[in-house]
């Protein structure tokens, strides 16, 4: 027995993802704010009116790409505040897991990269949203650490976002590694082990 309903929802769903997937690999060489809604109906082979069935707006594609993009990031960041050891052996698995997402997923974080501080407002916002939810979950494993014992609130969401805000920043390096030698890949790796480190020892004397 064929179910006609279930057929035409997979059709639609794999359209709505290839007008995503055309519009990273355009997004590779440009800002949302210059992507032609023409320029993605082309690459997926469509009339330009089939893409308003599934996005209102070229800026409503770029806010699903950030979801699509940041939402791999949710189970990496909060491995990465969970994870245990000494200090050291905790900076360098992090800039390891972030180095190896990176390579996984190249146009995602070359996306955010650009859009973070772009020209569309609501993909900064979502962007924004996004980040404000990573530095949520990472204050909550950063509240299960006897280090943070005697932290309020306030104090361990701002310690929650320097750490995801420096991971996003070293994801960024990352990328232009990723196109440059093995020594700036090291250079990545060692700058942005320190930076967490630092972040790390500050965390310590805080309440001093």
């Amino acid at each position: 027995m064929s179910h006609p309903l279930g057929v035409r929802q997979a059709q639609k769903q794999k359209t709505r993802q290839a007008f995503l997937d055309a519009a990273l690999v355009l997004l590779e060489e440009q800002s949302l704010s210059s992507l032609g809604l023409r320029e993605v109906t082309r690459a997926v082979g469509v009339a330009p009116t089939a893409f308003y069935r599934h996005f209102p707006s070229i800026a409503d594609l770029g806010v699903e790409l950030v979801k699509e993009a940041l939402d791999s990031l949710h189970p990496l960041i909060g491995s990465t505040a969970a994870a245990e050891g000494d200090r050291a052996e905790r900076c360098a698995r992090a800039v390891d897991l972030i180095a190896g997402h990176v390579e996984a997923y190249p146009a995602h974080i070359r996306f955010i990269a650009r859009e973070w501080h772009g020209g569309v407002q609501p993909v900064r916002e979502a962007i924004r949203r996004q980040l404000a939810r990573f530095a949520e979950e990472v204050k909550v494993a950063l509240a299960q650490h006897p280090e943070s014992e005697g932290w309020n609130d306030e104090d361990l969401l701002m310690l929650a976002g320097l750490y995801v805000d420096q991971m996003l920043m070293t994801a960024s390096q990352f990328l232009v590694a990723l196109e440059s030698s093995s020594e700036e890949r090291d250079r990545v790796i060692r700058v942005a082990t320190q930076r967490l480190l630092l972040i790390d020892i500050g965390r310590d004397h805080w309440n001093d």
